[in-house]
């Protein structure tokens, strides 16, 4: 339609690019200089219709054609607005106004004023009443007007070229996961790209016009308000705090714009503060470990050459007194040796592994596995307010650190009392597990010091390391513990990062990798792609899982695996019509890579959840 609508005007019209290369033309452009077909098709170049209509004459007598057309073009490289009149040889007169595009190139009309031209010296031989003068300065107003509208045009076309650019921004700033705005000098919103809700849920979108305070919340603000004030005094400022609403980190940038007024830039870093306390954690425990490992190892040599000691000395037939010594020694360096095993397990490695779990079952399984080890007088209640979900957790690690929590609540409520665990969660970002008693709460030097390693009020039953065990639980996980009294006793209150699972509709997924952090790796791509995942580090644990679950819909192995037995090993043990896919780094000249392309699709290290996806999508369909 739009080349149908060029071709029906009276004008001949062009468009080239910045590289000089024709765009678009109409027929009449064509017709008008007579060019071949090649020169008004898409991509001809402006220096070859120059030189095409420069050797048929239309520029004169030229000595020298290519100094003519290498004048047009840098004439046309210029890309400036102008105006000129040109008489053909054919005594035809033409109009060429061209117009710059923003992005580069130009367009330009061609108009046949012939007749206008031959009105106007009719008029001037006619009108001897006029003045020389007069007719000048009508050819000069004529001219200047037309050198005006290709102005005006050239404008129009600059300005339709901002409005595209200037709705790009906003779409592209609303896209982004973040809150971009700018408050005035009095604290009202004088651009917001509408993302405040994304970043502080339960707050509104379209704030322009309202007072900071206002689209924040009064307690938002006050914790903003000194940075505010810092920020209008010229400093710039980034902090963090927690809003109340869904309990979300938000990181908050001022920039002053050196005009009264302010530039805010917010983003939710939850899932960043997570992942940042879980490293920390990891951190804290890899330096614990290397401090403690040697110390453990002297001491357990130590007890152990005491113990054998005392053993001896219980055989030579001492008086009693002196056997009731050998007794409470060998106690005590028993209770050691535990002590030594409880560090170990506290400083070794230890890796979350989440999957989907229902949070009412590892409810339930607590208050089975609690239930004996309680006295007749004290009950324990479970309450679940998740309302089925299916979240991402580790269930062993949760479940160890709830039990040992409600056997602390068991030693504060003595004969009688109330234990109650409940669990709810905090908008879309944590999932928070209180467990509360009728005990005698903690006491003030208990709520400062309970998380510290070693601190005990039970005396010497006590070791002192299972709240500090429970804490490093919840913060290798990238939670949070914090201990409080009730007016009828205490409260433990653990929340963990609220990862809603998955549906998982492609099954569960055997995963075998020897690596934990590549495991972790290659079990979130199964999880991406709606599986449920178990894992393994050996073919003999992967064979013990596989028979004991049975409900199996594929396996992703890597080829070299803890132990002796390979990937390959693994096939052969496992069911024909299971689906196998298998992994390796191994060189493509290694021989068990060469065998393992022959009996399985194998994927090479590194890849990514596309290249998995497809793997999994052939082999489903054959």
């Amino acid at each position: 339609m739009t080349t149908a609508g060029l071709n029906l005007i009276a004008q001949a019209l062009s468009i080239y690019d910045s590289q000089l290369r024709l765009v678009l033309s109409n027929r009449r452009f064509q017709e008008m200089f007579d060019l071949p077909d090649q020169l008004v098709t898409p991509g001809a170049g402006f220096a070859d219709t120059i030189r095409f209509i420069a050797a048929k004459g239309e520029y004169g007598p030229a000595d020298d054609i290519e100094a003519l057309v290498k004048a047009r073009v840098d004439q046309a490289l210029a890309f400036e607005p102008h105006y000129l009149e040109r008489e053909r040889p054919n005594g035809q007169v033409i109009s060429i106004e061209g117009s710059p595009l923003p992005q580069g190139g130009w367009v330009a009309v061609y108009t046949d004023i012939t007749r206008t031209k031959r009105v106007e010296e009719l008029l001037q031989s006619r009108s001897e009443e006029l003045s020389d003068q007069l007719l000048a300065h009508a050819e000069e107003l004529s001219a200047t007007n037309r050198q005006l509208a290709a102005s005006n045009t050239a404008l129009e076309e600059t300005k339709r070229q901002l409005t595209e650019i200037e709705a790009r921004t906003r779409l592209t700033t609303e896209m982004m996961p973040a809150h971009i705005a700018h408050v005035d000098a009095r604290g009202h919103y004088t651009y917001s790209n509408r993302r405040l809700s994304a970043v502080m849920p339960g707050r509104p979108s379209d704030i322009l016009g309202l007072h900071i305070s206002e689209a924040l919340g009064q307690d938002a603000f006050a914790r903003i308000e000194p940075y505010l004030t810092a920020a209008y005094g010229g400093e710039n400022a980034v902090f963090e705090f927690t809003e109340n609403h869904d309990s979300r980190r938000i990181r908050v940038a001022f920039t002053p714009d050196q005009s009264g007024g302010v530039f805010i830039l917010s983003m939710d870093i939850t899932e960043e503060t997570q992942a940042r306390v879980a490293l920390q954690q990891s951190r804290r425990r890899a330096l614990a470990a290397q401090m403690t490992s040697g110390l453990a190892h002297d001491f357990s040599n130590l007890l152990t050459i005491i113990l054998g000691m005392q053993g001896k000395l219980e055989k030579m037939g001492l008086p009693p007194d002196a056997a009731e010594m050998v007794a409470a020694t060998q106690t005590t360096a028993r209770r050691g040796g535990r002590l030594l095993n409880r560090i170990a397990d506290m400083t070794g490695t230890r890796t979350p592994r989440p999957k989907a779990v229902d949070t009412g079952d590892i409810l339930q399984d607590l208050k089975l596995l609690a239930t004996p080890s309680l006295p007749r007088g004290v009950g324990l209640s479970v309450l679940d307010h998740t309302k089925g979900l299916h979240l991402m957790l580790d269930p062993g690690m949760v479940q160890d650190a709830l039990l040992n929590l409600v056997l602390n609540a068991r030693d504060a409520c003595g004969a009688t009392g109330q234990i109650t665990v409940s669990a709810h969660c905090i908008g879309q970002t944590w999932l928070e597990l209180a467990i509360t008693d009728t005990g005698q709460g903690f006491s003030d030097k208990a709520l400062k010091r309970a998380l510290n390693p070693f601190f005990t009020t039970k005396g010497s039953e006590g070791s002192g390391l299972g709240l500090s065990m429970v804490y490093d639980t919840v913060k290798l996980a990238g939670g949070d513990l914090q201990l409080s009294n009730t007016p009828v006793g205490a409260s433990v209150v653990v929340r963990l990062p609220l990862r809603v699972a998955p549906d998982m509709k492609g099954g569960m997924a055997l995963l075998v990798e020897d690596n934990d952090d590549l495991r972790a790796g290659f079990r979130d791509m199964l999880v991406e792609l709606g599986h449920s995942v178990i894992e393994a580090t050996s073919v003999d644990e992967a064979c013990a899982l596989a028979a004991d679950l049975g409900d199996i819909s594929m396996v992703l192995s890597d080829i070299r695996l803890e132990g002796d037995a390979t990937g390959l090993d693994l096939m052969e043990r496992l069911p024909a019509n299971l689906p196998c896919i298998l992994m390796t780094s191994l060189p493509a000249s290694d021989p068990l890579y060469r065998d393992a392309i022959t009996r399985a699709p194998v994927l090479r290290k590194p890849f990514g959840t596309g290249q998995l996806a497809a793997l999994i999508q052939k082999e489903a369909r054959t």
